[in-house]
Parts: structure tokens; sequence; C-alpha cells
């Protein structure tokens, strides 16, 4: 039975290398959330070993995201000239280490200067893993698959909050971060024998030569983007359309040798992806807010044990899971019948429509009537991320994604970086008492609509942007000439 199961699995993904690719790059998305979660499962006995509040509860989380916002510009740099493969290799070994400096801090303090650590190296996922995605998969599958490799995130911090809330309770808090070295170790085995695809050959895993330099000429490559981008059944939608690209944004120059600031300039210039990236760390903003604070919030609001708090969001998390899984493959559907906007549209009736399950399930104390809501509310957050994560790679050239998802993984994660620290205050200077989190909660429920407003915005610019995009890797191709 397991191997009929693995078998439709790997089916379902298009083989064994890509299946293996969906699982290493979700596991690492899954080890930093499984990271995040065991932080929201210890809450409670953190507070009480350091004899800290929420605000420093919060503050754990602010200070990884605000390392990382900073690191992840370099990191997307490197991303798009170095194998990325090794690269995140030796970040997941960084990270194991970090963890275990965690578990071993013997004051608030410690664990503070630890958890910065952390964030430098949990940088170089958001570039490192778009980018791989970008070229591991095909241009058509890719909401689909990028849903896929999101969907290890999510179980990660699931386990994060189950795992860690069990471990935890039972051994104490130092063995729910003690637990997660040993999978990171073996993680760092697992990417470290990725290969390292063509740049720009999206859905082709071949190995490239050593440091892609002695073997592909830059012009091999520029065809390479060039194909690939006009394959993007987006871009064919936007040419049957009639579509006229923004000559003003059309690249002439080969953007890996754009210095840093022009190539950021370029990125923020898209109007389209800077839509989208205020709109996703709008998402990631509540989305972090809601992990630092589920285990209390749920043991305060429904009654239940730390333990069983920590299986509820699990639970609660499996929703989230199945709309990552379908979020991608609605939007890649949707596309082929010719929508050009589908990978916008999907996630923003995702977004504008969060609130209606989310905001009653917050407000009531029976688990009975708030599970059911809370799985359709998460349901709808995650099936919106990869149409997102899959638009903003069409409306950018191959050879900037990593600095692209760098510049946006910076601005998403400031988002991050705020919300634990801005909900801990709120929940306990603005709506002091008993109900402060559920409040605080609602009232965090209007940056997801704001979010969704935006996506409206994206919905016109989008088709253009594509067009500019394939304009661009036609333009870089005849220069390469």
């Amino acid at each position: 039975m397991l191997t009929g199961t693995r078998q439709r699995v790997v089916r379902a993904l298009g083989g064994a290398d890509r299946a293996r690719a969906v699982l290493v790059l979700g596991a690492v998305l899954g080890l930093d959330g499984a990271d995040k979660g065991t932080v929201s499962a210890m809450a409670g006995p953190l507070k009480d070993a350091f004899d800290v509040g929420n605000i420093e509860i919060g503050l754990l989380a602010t200070v990884v995201s605000l390392v990382g916002a900073a690191c992840t510009i370099p990191v997307g740099v490197l991303t798009d000239r170095v194998n990325r493969a090794r690269l995140l290799a030796c970040s997941t070994a960084l990270w194991a280490t970090a963890t275990a400096l965690s578990a071993l801090a013997p004051s608030y303090l410690w664990l503070l200067i630890s958890r910065a650590a952390l964030g430098a190296v949990t940088a170089t996922a958001g570039p490192t893993v778009a980018s791989l995605v970008g070229d591991y998969f095909p241009v058509r599958d890719r909401a689909r698959m990028y849903g896929a490799v999101l969907g290890g995130e999510l179980v990660g911090t699931g386990l994060g909050f189950a795992v860690s809330g069990m471990v935890g309770s039972a051994l104490g808090w130092r063995y729910a971060f003690w637990w997660l070295v040993v999978p990171g170790a073996l993680l760092t085995w697992a990417v470290a024998r990725l290969p390292e695809p063509v740049r720009g050959g999206q859905g082709h895993l071949r190995t490239t030569p050593e440091n892609s330099r002695r073997g592909r000429s830059a012009r091999y490559r520029a065809e390479d983007d060039a194909s690939a981008v006009e394959r993007n059944p987006a871009a064919l939608a936007a040419r049957s359309r009639g579509v006229e690209p923004d000559e003003n944004l059309v690249l002439r120059d080969d953007p890996r040798s754009l210095p840093l600031w022009r190539a950021v300039g370029h990125i923020l210039r898209v109007r389209t992806n800077l839509v989208l990236i205020v709109a996703s760390a709008l998402g990631y903003f509540f989305f972090a807010g809601l992990r630092s604070f589920a285990t209390l919030f749920a043991t305060h609001q429904y009654g239940v044990s730390t333990s069983v708090a920590g299986t509820l969001v699990l639970v609660v998390g499996l929703g989230a899971l199945v709309g990552v899984l379908l979020g991608g493959r609605v939007a890649d559907r949707l596309l082929d019948r010719d929508r050009v906007n589908a990978r916008v549209l999907v996630p923003t009736v995702c977004l504008l429509a969060l609130p209606v399950p989310a905001a009653p399930a917050f407000h009531s104390t029976s688990l009975l009537v708030a599970l059911p809501l809370l799985i359709g509310a998460t349901a709808l957050l995650g099936a919106a991320n990869p149409p997102l994560d899959a638009a903003r790679l069409d409306i950018i050239h191959p050879s900037l994604w990593g600095r692209a998802e760098g510049v946006r993984t910076m601005l998403r994660t400031l988002g991050e970086a705020a919300a634990p620290t801005l909900f801990g205050w709120v929940s306990a200077r603005v709506f002091a008492g008993d109900d402060g989190l559920q409040y605080t909660l609602l009232l965090f429920l209007l940056p997801l609509i704001a979010a969704g407003l935006l996506g409206l915005v994206a919905l016109r610019t989008y088709p253009r942007d594509v067009a500019t995009a394939a304009a661009s890797a036609r333009a870089v191709t005849r220069e390469g000439h």
C-alpha cells in the first residue's frame, strides 16, 4: 500500500527527480516553520523559565525576522551567482547549529542572541528555494509545484506545534528545541545531494558543470531564459490578447551583470511585483502574529491544555496544507483555459474571503464551532500563496529571480518581524485583559482585507508585466547574439 501511494505521489509530481526536489525543498521550509512553531508551542514554559511576558515572547520571533530581512538581499545576490544547492546545504548546517545553541540557553538574553543567529541563516531559504523552484519545474506547472513545496512549510509548522508541544510538556522546553537538531543534520545531507539545475532551463533537472562557468556560454543560457519565458502560458495568453510590453521596463543588458542598485531599482519598478510584495507582506504579517500566539490563544479561548492546543494547531494546519495544494492547481488550470491573470485572481479572491470564517472562529469560545471555521480560514490563507509566488516569477527575468526574491523576502520579513511583538503589545496594552488576544486577532484581520484589495490592482497590471518579462528575455537574447 505504501509503495502504491509513493508511486502515485511520484507520478503526480512528474517523476522521481522532481519528487525528490519537492520533498527536500519543502523540508527546508518545513524545518524553518517547525522552529517557529516550537517557539509558539513553548511560549508558556519560556515565560515561566525566564520570567518574561508576551512582548518578550514576541521579540524572540521578531529578532529572527529582523536579522533575516537584513541578510536576504546579499543572499539574493549570491543566489544568482553561486551554486544554489551548495549554498542551501551550508545554510541548513548552520541552522542546526543555531538551534542547538537555543536549546542550551541559560538566560533569556542567550536565547535572544541565538535566535538572532538563526535569522541570518534562515534568510537563505527564500531567495534560494524560489530560484530553484523556477528552474526545477516546468513553467506551466509552476504554481502547482510551488504549492507542493510550500506544503512542506505548513507540515513543518504543524509538527513544530504538535511534536514540540508534546516533547516540551513531557521533558521540558529545551528538548523541544533539541529534537529539531536531528532532522536538521539529515536535511543538510539531503540538500547537498540535490543537483544544481541549469539557470533558465526550467523543468530540466540537469546538473551544470562546476561553478557553471566552463560549460554553457552566456548566450546559451540567455536562449534558455527566452525559451522558458516564451513557454509560460501567461505570456502566451497575454500575447494572444494583444497585450503590449512596457518598453521603459524592457531589459537590454544581461541581468546578471547589473549592479545591485540597478537590479533592485528594476525589480521595484515592476508595478505588479511591488503590489504583490506588499500584499504578501500583509498576509505573512498576520500569519506570523497568529503563529506566535496560537497556542496561548487556544489554551485560553477554548480551554484546552498546551499539548492539546499543539495538536489542534496541527489539525487546523491541515486546512492550510489542503489550501496550498489546491490553490496552485486551480490557478494553473484557469491559466490553461486562457485566463491570463489567474495567478493573481485566485489569491485575491481567497484573501478577500478569508475574514468571513476567521472572524467568528476567533470570537467563539466553542471549539466545536470554531474548528471547522479555522480550517476553512487557513485553507483560504494557504491557497493564496502558491499562485502569488508563481506570479512573481512570471513577471521577472529568470536571471533576476534570486535578487527579486531577496527584495521580496526582506520586505515580507520586516512585516513578519513586526507582527509578533506588535501582536503581543496590542494584546497586553491596548486590549489588556483576558480577551486581549481575541480582540487583537480580530483587529489584525484588516491587513488581510487590504492585501485582497491590492490584488484587485494587480489584476490590471499583471498581463502587461508578463508581456514585459517576455520582451526582456527576447531582447537579452538578441544582445547575446
